[in-house]
């Protein structure tokens, strides 16, 4: 058996929607290395300060804070390596999310009882989006910005509505 005996043909041209979304950051890598050289920075010339007024303990301080900072900063960098990928075709509605520490979770839902839920608020604008299935809501794209929400909704939309037409088929002669 070969590719032309297969029953149902490759689907690859079928997909109507498909994103990938990341957590942003807007510190670089080098960013953060310039900024954990100056918090060091200061805090040792803080830190010195002090040691040569006799209160030797509180350099020990300002070692700490800079640990915690650098430590903070890379749960940061490390969280951001989560994902979201979203496929719509005519046939299925596939979520994808995998968490920073590599744990992946899928969904494949029906377009055909899919509807997209938003909760907004007047001030500032969408705060929540669900995919909503016989009765069940799926959060999707959590770590995005109101008006990231906005335009990511509005195109997703436009995909469900697609599905919901079905497949367009092209009659060869």
């Amino acid at each position: 058996m070969d590719d032309r005996n297969d029953f149902e043909p490759a689907r690859e041209t079928d997909t109507l929607f498909c994103a990938r979304l990341t957590p942003h950051r807007s510190l670089s890598r080098g960013g953060f290395l310039a900024l954990i050289g100056f918090i060091t920075v200061v805090s040792f010339v803080a830190g010195l300060a002090f040691l040569l007024m006799g209160a030797w303990p509180v350099f020990g301080f300002f070692g700490l804070d800079v640990l915690i900072i650098y430590w903070a900063f890379r749960q940061n960098f490390r969280s951001a390596a989560a994902t979201e990928d979203i496929l719509v075709t005519p046939y299925e509605i596939r979520v994808r999310r995998v968490s920073h520490r590599g744990h992946a979770v899928e969904w494949t839902l029906n377009p055909l009882w899919v509807r997209l839920e938003r909760i907004e608020d007047d001030e500032f604008g969408i705060q929540k989006l669900y995919l909503v299935s016989r009765g069940r809501r799926l959060s999707i794209g959590g770590f995005l910005g109101p008006d990231e929400k906005a335009s990511f909704a509005k195109a997703l939309l436009a995909a469900l509505h697609a599905a919901k037409r079905g497949p367009t088929y092209h009659h060869i002669a």
